[in-house]
């Protein structure tokens, strides 16, 4: 026996000695916490790969559990064959496959019969029989869990789900997992974490010996992983529930990831991390990674941009420096991103409450100029996540509107839904289309009335209503006695939403009258209590109001103002009007005084909230804008002051700030003067 063969069968068998010392303590993952903090970083990172891999499963459990899935049956010849492999000597035999020169054996891998003959393999069923016809090595299963995956995710999800039950039924799947689990110690560490990734995607029981058994390998070996298999067994863990052995290891990839942050220079790498790290990440190692990222911001690729995006998204952190970067880079780089990595941009980009108006901008532009490259279904999905970020993508909506137009017979129910709520909601003006816009949405919608629930029929009238359209169609379907008394049985988190809908339609019924075939009211049982519970003044609008109206007598201030039991309004200013000219016998009888809605102007102030506006305009939208629709037909003049800017303002420019929203005319008369007498 050589020397080098020698000196390999006394490491095993040491190794063999003190995994037998230790099997008899408890774990020690399931006595001392990770996080315990008599225990420094650095200690806890080499306890990691000594004592915390002896994190084992009880064997008395274990034993009566199938390799792949539980089972109740105990198979006493695995049980006896595990115990053999488990010597020295068994240990050694496997080291004439394992420990030839790396460069040569991966040479031999590349050329030999069995790779040649898996590369060939079309489905999990051939590479099963495969390892029916040949004895494959190490490395050789680590390939055939990975051919498996490789092949099964470009499959159809029927096709995946037929081939997978073939697998799990072929007698050799359970035989190779025995393999793998018995063989995870000579494994490569890139090769156990890519098994490792493959069994879970595969849908091996989490809870299962093998899957255990990698994990617990995973965690002796976790010092030792490189960047890609760290990055590798990121990916893994993220798909996978949290247990004792799962924990363990995140917490220790933490440490790892932490020590060799500075060290770490593929971005990938860095991305997996962060996302296997997520919300749960301390916050200042959050930071450490912004840092890291933010210094490798040259060497981004245009997906990994977009990636970054979705990451910093899972991990629930806000950067605005490292989102700005990644914006810029997409917003030059739009044509060709593909439909989801665009669709996942602006999905991340709402749930971080991050909106850049040239970013939204750019993908409206770029998708309204490529429609006929887009699906119904992908644009329509565009629009509602615009809608999600309030954000107005003016060419896209004109662009649908002209396919909406051409072909409404092309919309499903869903799609119609989500048209009318996304149109409703921005407010946007169609200006010469949008009657011949609302016409063909009504027509596609007469043929999905029968199949509408009730409230898919109320959300339907609600957003025509909001968009000043009143069909005949649905409207009668809905106020038929037969459709409200479903209503009756409404739970109860869902009944404030409904009775606002309801009283927004009778409102625009009442007060906007449109010309309809009978005259249709809303039933006062569907309409619930209009007025709110409790009304507090904006102390900084009244007390701004009150300073500059301080020195006009004739000019009365009354706050919090209820209009048809359902509009508030935060101040109302009624002033005279100004001095009339003289009326003529055309116009009226002289001695006729007005009514004093005639003879007075109404100015309903209004401190609207950032979310009343379409996202970077002054564009009011949803039901600010019917408000301000019915407070004109009530015979006030509506004036929006944004919350968000009267806040913003100081002491000395809040009255100025006031006046030139409510009364614009005169700051422009005070300035008229100094343009036209320039100082010496």
């Amino acid at each position: 026996m050589s020397a080098r063969v020698t000196e390999e069968v006394m490491r095993w068998g040491l190794r063999f000695c003190s995994r037998m010392s230790l099997w008899q303590q408890r774990s020690f993952l399931e006595t001392t916490s990770i996080k315990d903090k008599s225990f420094p970083s650095q200690q806890l990172a080499h306890i990691w790969g000594t004592r915390q891999s002896q994190a084992c499963l009880d064997r008395s459990i274990a034993s009566s559990v199938r390799y792949y899935s539980q089972c109740n049956t105990y198979n006493a010849d695995l049980e006896e064959k595990e115990q053999n492999l488990s010597s020295p000597l068994a240990d050694s035999s496997l080291l004439a496959e394992i420990q030839p020169d790396a460069t040569a054996s991966r040479q031999k891998q590349k050329s030999s019969p069995f790779m040649e003959h898996l590369q060939r393999c079309g489905s999990p069923s051939d590479v099963l029989d495969l390892t029916c016809q040949y004895s494959p090595t190490v490395r050789q299963v680590s390939n055939c869990l990975t051919h498996i995956w490789s092949i099964t995710k470009k499959m159809s999800d029927d096709q995946r789900r037929y081939e997978l039950q073939l697998m799990f039924e072929h007698p050799a799947f359970d035989s190779l997992l025995q393999k793998a689990m018995k063989r995870v110690g000579n494994m490569r560490n890139d090769d156990m974490a890519h098994s490792l990734l493959s069994m879970v995607k595969l849908g091996v029981p989490q809870n299962s010996r093998v899957v255990q058994t990698f994990l617990r390998s995973c965690q002796e070996n976790l010092n030792d992983f490189d960047e890609k298999a760290l990055s590798i067994l990121a990916s893994c863990l993220e798909h996978m529930e949290d247990c004792t052995n799962v924990v363990a290891l995140k917490e220790g990839m933490r440490l790892v990831v932490e020590a060799r942050l500075p060290r770490i220079k593929n971005v990938m790498a860095l991305q997996t991390m962060m996302r296997l790290l997520g919300k749960d990440a301390p916050l200042d190692l959050k930071r450490k990674l912004e840092a890291k990222a933010l210094s490798m911001k040259d060497q981004f690729s245009l997906p990994n941009t977009q990636y970054m995006i979705s990451t910093m998204a899972t991990m629930g952190f806000y950067s605005r420096p490292l989102l700005d970067v990644c914006s810029k880079t997409i917003k030059e780089n739009l044509q060709g991103i593909p439909f989801n990595r665009l669709f996942t941009v602006l999905q991340s980009c709402w749930k971080l409450h991050y909106r850049d108006v040239e970013l939204l901008t750019g993908i409206s532009d770029y998708v309204a100029s490529t429609t006929d490259i887009w699906t119904k279904k992908q644009v329509v999905l565009f629009l509602s996540m615009f809608e999600n970020l309030a954000f107005c993508p003016a060419a896209l909506m004109g662009a649908f509107a002209d396919k909406v137009i051409a072909n409404p017979d092309a919309l499903t129910r869903k799609d119609l839904l989500c048209v009318l709520k996304v149109y409703s909601s921005l407010n946007y003006d169609l200006q010469h289309q949008r009657q011949q816009f609302l016409d063909r949405l009504s027509q596609a919608l007469d043929s999905y009335l029968p199949k509408m629930s009730g409230f898919e029929l109320l959300k339907t009238v609600y957003h025509l209503c909001l968009m000043g359209h009143f069909p005949s169609a649905p409207l009668e379907q809905l106020l038929q006695s037969s459709t409200l008394e479903k209503f009756k049985t409404t739970a109860p988190r869902f009944l404030p939403s409904q009775e606002r809908m309801f009283q927004t339609v009778n409102l625009c019924l009442r007060l906007e009258g449109p010309p309809l075939p009978q005259p249709l009211t809303v039933p006062p049982s569907v309409l619930g209590d209009p007025g709110p519970s409790s009304l507090s003044v904006n102390p900084l609008l009244s007390q701004g109001l009150q300073t500059m109206l301080g020195d006009q007598a004739d000019t009365m201030l009354q706050e919090m103002v209820m209009v048809e039991k359902f509009y508030l309004i935060d101040c109302v200013i009624t002033k005279p009007l100004p001095d009339q000219t003289p009326v003529t016998e055309a116009s009226g009888c002289a001695g006729v005084e007005g009514s004093p809605a005639e003879s007075s102007q109404r100015i309903a102030v209004i401190c609207a909230p950032r979310s009343g506006f379409c996202y970077g305009t002054s564009n009011p939208r949803g039901h600010l804008a019917v408000k301000i629709r019915h407070l004109k037909l009530l015979g006030y003049d509506p004036v929006l002051v944004p919350e968000h800017e009267l806040q913003s303002a100081t002491e000395e420019k809040k009255t100025d700030f006031l006046r030139g929203h409510i009364f614009p005319h005169h700051k422009r008369a005070d300035t008229q003067p100094k343009a036209e007498h320039p100082g010496p």
